[in-house]
């Protein structure tokens, strides 16, 4: 393996990471602004109001998501296996 298949197979698993986690992360994004929302039009600043939605949301959003997730996971895997298998 030379320098240019790790730079690859690194940057592949880079790609992998923010396209797994981009789901709950913007769900957690939007959970928050909409609560932000809500307390700057109500004047309500209660500080547990902000993190119970947001992790209950993204909780779901991990529950409904992690199909599509472990597919990217075992597809990357398996094209890691057939490198490794490759090197021989």
């Amino acid at each position: 393996m030379d320098e240019a298949e790790i730079i690859e197979t690194v940057r592949e698993m880079i790609l992998i990471t923010i396209q797994i986690s981009l789901g709950p992360m913007l769900v957690g994004l939007l959970v928050g602004v909409v609560i932000a929302l809500l307390q700057a039009l109500t004047q309500v600043q209660e500080i547990t109001l902000v993190f119970v939605p947001k992790i209950i949301a993204i909780f779901l959003s991990l529950f409904v998501l992690f199909p599509a997730m472990a597919q990217t996971l075992v597809a990357f895997m398996e094209s890691l296996a057939d490198r490794m298998i490759g090197l021989q």
